[in-house]
């Protein structure tokens, strides 16, 4: 019989690794937005500033937000097959341009390309920051039955 372990315990919560984690998300959320505002036309920063406080908030918005709209929306993205959670990102990253002064979303569609080069620019950072866990597998003898009426 196989027992697999987990070296470390799962994460909870995207912050329950301490400040160390928390950092690490949130430059990467900033490298990802920055790298948006340069590449996709219609996303404007008009201050460093601005775009700092569009990657705090929106930082905030994923972590209190976005569950929430993950579980209201669930048969939407089921049917969509997951294309439904790029007009998600895209919804949060207007209504952060919507809360930060300075940070411009100028329509839906340059909001959905810059939903998807922080998606992608995202992901493919936390694959190299991300949480690895080894997976230690140990195998056990099987017991002996106990008899308990000879």
């Amino acid at each position: 019989m196989q027992i697999v372990r987990f070296s470390q315990q799962m994460q909870g919560s995207p912050f329950s690794g301490g400040f160390h984690a928390a950092t690490i998300r949130i430059l990467i959320t900033g490298i990802a937005v920055f790298l948006a505002v340069a590449t996709v036309p219609g996303i404007e920063a008009d201050t460093f500033s601005a775009g700092v406080a569009a990657v705090l908030v929106l930082t905030i918005l994923n972590l209190m937000l976005r569950p929430i709209l993950y579980i209201l929306t669930l048969p939407l993205i089921v049917l969509s097959l997951g294309l439904f959670l790029v007009v998600l990102n895209a919804l949060l990253l207007e209504l952060t341009a919507y809360l930060v002064k300075g940070f411009t979303v100028s329509g839906f569609w340059p909001a959905v390309g810059g939903a998807l080069v922080i998606s992608v620019v995202g992901s493919l950072l936390s694959l190299f920051t991300g949480d690895h866990r080894r997976i230690e597998v140990h195998h056990a003898e099987p017991r002996q039955p106990k008899i308990i009426n000879p």
